[in-house]
């Protein structure tokens, strides 16, 4: 079962000045900042109510997000469902047909496990689901 929207993930050329936006603009304070080296990406994370809107700067060149942008210009990337047993829920999608791009959970920002489905899969979005 999904808990709920864990985050939505956003592609930024420029994390700075995305920050400045979320910050000043809108008035969100953001609660973290981390480079994940294995994800090829700098993060940024502001909470609103339970979920939390994630900026995601490539440090790539060859990184996903990085590739995002290319085809696609900045903006929504994914979508993070939070569940409490990752390695289930992988193996409740897999039985139901959904194509997984993670057969295995890794690490992504704030320790969570995550795992990204296909868009082929789910409609053209790229979701994730984490456990924290």
């Amino acid at each position: 079962m999904m808990e709920k929207i864990d985050h939505i993930g956003i592609a930024v050329r420029d994390i700075e000045a995305a920050m400045q936006f979320y910050r000043d603009c809108l008035g969100l304070s953001v609660s973290g900042v981390e480079e994940v080296a294995e994800q090829k990406v700098k993060v940024a994370f502001f909470p609103v109510g339970e979920s939390k809107v994630e900026l995601l700067q490539s440090t790539d060149p060859e990184g996903p997000v990085a590739k995002f942008i290319e085809s696609r210009g900045e903006g929504v990337q994914h979508i993070s469902f939070r569940v409490k047993n990752i390695e289930e829920k992988l193996a409740d999608l897999k039985a139901k047909g959904v194509r997984l791009i993670d057969e295995k959970p890794r690490y992504g920002a704030g320790g969570a496990r995550i795992a990204f489905l296909h868009p082929k899969s789910t409609g053209g979005v790229l979701v994730e689901i984490c456990e924290r």
